[in-house]
């Protein structure tokens, strides 16, 4: 199966801006996210999803697995990248079909080194935050939706900074680079149902980032 052939009716619609967030409508065709689910599902299944806590031992509505070097976790300890799965594993290696997305979308960015993985199911969101815990904030977060429509908000670098927001749907892809790097972002909401890429409903966000 051809993947991600941008010379033919699956090339990218022209980049829309959320604040200083590029998005790429309908940069996935159906049989692209087809082939992306697959190759997701077989990372779950080497390192199943889990669910994270917050500092207070509250439970994330939002929940994960990754692949490459490095991974998400937290506890009461805070929020960090990890080598190893909570199971003792250690991540499965990033899907050729996801490296093709981050060779199209980061430029001259080094090879990522973690490759996130959240579901989000009906009712999960996810707060405004920035992604602060790389090493180097010169490489872009290029971020790749499947399944539902999500609300996603994008503020400033504060977070008392103005917001706007656009509706992300299954095929897309958003890149946080340049100037919006550091900028506030999270979901809102989700509309559960919305899609029928997912047996059971809900969405995966699948964001790459290079770490050290």
């Amino acid at each position: 199966m051809d993947f991600l052939n941008l010379n033919d009716s699956c090339a990218p619609q022209p980049t829309v801006k959320v604040g200083e967030v590029s998005v790429y409508k309908g940069f996935l065709s159906k049989s692209d996210q087809l082939l992306l689910v697959g190759d997701l599902r077989q990372v779950a299944e080497q390192a199943p999803i889990f669910s994270l806590k917050t500092k207070s031992g509250k439970a994330m509505s939002v929940r994960v697995t990754a692949a490459g070097e490095f991974g998400w976790f937290s506890n009461h300890q805070g929020y960090r990248y990890v080598s190893e799965h909570p199971s003792g594993a250690t991540w499965p290696e990033i899907p050729a079909s996801i490296m093709s997305i981050w060779q199209a979308m980061a430029g001259h960015a080094p090879s990522p080194e973690c490759c996130l993985i959240n579901y989000y199911g009906e009712g999960a969101k996810m707060g405004l935050h920035q992604d602060r815990d790389e090493a180097n904030f010169n490489w872009p977060v290029v971020s790749i939706s499947l399944g539902d429509d999500a609300l996603f908000r994008v503020g400033g670098r504060e977070r008392s900074d103005k917001t706007s927001s656009i509706w992300l749907q299954s095929g897309d892809v958003a890149v946080m680079g340049g100037g919006a790097r550091l900028n506030y972002h999270g979901v809102d909401r989700i509309k559960f149902g919305s899609s029928r890429l997912l047996k059971s409903g809900g969405r995966l966000n699948v964001t790459l980032r290079v770490v050290t």
